[in-house]
């Protein structure tokens, strides 16, 4: 392979570029990311955590970075009350984060490791071949060329790396323009998870340090090809048609514009060019899960990508991300379009509305929903078995290691695999140790002894999906040979 400038560059300083350099330095990789902006921008359209990226969270020991956080069983789907607490886990919701502070949460987690951000600096074009990938990027000192051995975008719905790299993007155009602002020095109630007026939908929600976010659809308009944010009183003008009210003496803070177009690209990755977040799926944003969603595609993405270019795994590793991810994708776009019509329809989705909510309030189908939109429903294909944790992610277990306590969440802290030994098998760590430079091999038992359903040896996987179990079809030597690499 050719001299490389860096092993992979990250296009994008989002959520999921962050989080994704993190993981790639977390376990050694040569990362750099470039941002096209010379400075954070202090919007945050994202809003909060799902209950699985509070996990994700603590699995890597972010979630004390964020303070103290309040958490709720309080949701919805598409406007109608949802109760988390039929959840299980140890997490609930977050609901006051705002993006601007998990992007920085994030940025100093992976400068802290080492990753090197560029700012103000501009993709123009890309192009790759059988051993890398060649950048044409523009920074505050002029054009430059750049190599390396892999490219991620993570660089938005309007993602360069997609476009120069070739990536299709199919889907549905928006059909209704809706407005997102947050500003300061506004008195008005709360409308939680939205409220139906007579021409469309309005939100507003108190956030921190004074701030109140807003959420306008207003029906029968139009996408506008727009070259900046919509005006405060634009913004204002549609509040007051909706409401009645005037909130034109507040001060905005940012305001934005987006609309319900729904596409996702056939192929998270083309060659040594992959797309993670909305660089590969765009939709309505219903429910707060687009960016939890993001982060979530690079925390599956990571650890792969890493194994790929330390030589330990084949690039058909690679082949996985889109295997699994994809479907998560596909499942986002559909959950968000069944919620913008609960959301977003006239008196005539009525009827529906009743029927939904007469559903929720059925156990299973309050736990469906609610497994869906916290990303708690993800089962990823793990060969056979009939355990079941297999392929889905691990809750948090709090485990005993001979006198010391640990749990299965703070055994994930250093972005490995693990192989946990409930029963001090010594075959079991023998036909393990030629993967010692990748899995963490620990013996400890669980302090509820029904938490892990029978099973006394466990595979885990970086991203915390349980890969194998003994009551799995294969050996544990395939296992760790199919997820980890050979021997």
């Amino acid at each position: 392979m050719d001299t490389m400038d860096n092993a992979v560059v990250v296009v994008g300083a989002g959520p999921a570029g962050l989080m994704l350099a993190g993981e790639l330095r977390l376990a050694g990789v040569d990362v750099v990311v470039v941002e096209k902006l010379p400075a954070p921008t202090g919007e945050s359209r994202g809003l909060g955590f799902t209950v699985r990226t509070m996990e994700v969270f603590d699995q890597r020991g972010l979630l004390p970075r964020f303070g103290d956080l309040p958490t709720t069983a309080h949701h919805h789907f598409g406007g109608l009350t949802l109760d988390l607490g039929v959840l299980d886990g140890a997490h609930l919701a977050n609901k006051t984060v705002l993006q601007s502070q998990t992007e920085q949460v994030l940025e100093d987690w992976a400068t802290e490791q080492g990753v090197e951000i560029r700012r103000g600096h501009e993709l123009v074009s890309l192009t790759q071949d059988d051993d890398g990938v060649e950048l044409e990027l523009r920074g505050p000192r002029g054009a430059y060329r750049q190599r390396c051995a892999y490219v991620v975008g993570c660089d938005g719905g309007r993602s360069m790396v997609r476009k120069s790299a070739g990536f299709e993007f199919p889907g549905t155009p928006a059909t209704m323009e809706m407005f997102l602002a947050d500003v300061r020095d506004l008195r008005l109630r709360e409308r939680k998870y939205g409220e139906t007026v007579p021409g469309g939908l309005v939100m507003a929600g108190d956030l921190e340090d004074g701030l109140t976010r807003l959420i306008i659809c207003e029906r029968g308009t139009t996408p506008k090809q727009r070259s900046g944010p919509p005006s405060f009183a634009e913004v204002a003008a549609a509040w007051h048609r909706l409401t009645g009210e005037d909130i034109s003496t507040g001060t905005p803070v940012w305001t934005s514009a987006y609309g319900d177009a729904v596409r996702q690209v056939p192929n998270y990755r083309l060659g040594r060019v992959l797309l993670a977040g909305d660089a590969a799926h765009i939709h309505l944003p219903a429910g707060g899960q687009g960016m939890n969603v993001s982060i979530q595609d690079s925390v599956n993405l990571g650890w792969k990508l890493a194994a790929v270019v330390g030589g330990t795994a084949p690039a058909e590793l690679l082949d996985t991300y889109q295997t699994e991810r994809h479907p998560v994708g596909q499942r986002l776009l559909t959950n968000t379009r069944a919620q913008g019509l609960l959301f977003l329809g006239g008196t005539e989705v009525q009827p529906l509305r009743d029927v939904i909510t007469e559903l929720i309030g059925y156990d299973n189908v309050r736990l469906h929903l609610a497994r869906m939109v916290s990303g708690l429903d993800i089962q990823y294909d793990m060969g056979e078995g009939d355990h079941p944790l297999l392929g889905r992610r691990m809750p948090h277990v709090d485990l005993v290691d001979h006198d010391r306590k640990t749990s299965t969440t703070e055994l994930l802290h250093p972005g490995r695999g693990v192989l946990l030994d409930c029963a001090d098998d010594a075959g079991l760590r023998s036909a393990a140790a030629a993967w010692a430079d990748r899995v963490d091999v620990v013996t400890a038992v669980p302090v509820d002894e029904s938490a892990f359903h029978g099973a006394d040896a466990l595979l885990l996987r970086p991203d915390g999906h349980l890969a194998w179990t003994n009551g799995s079809a294969a050996g544990v030597d395939q296992a760790l040979a199919r997820w980890f690499g050979p021997a």
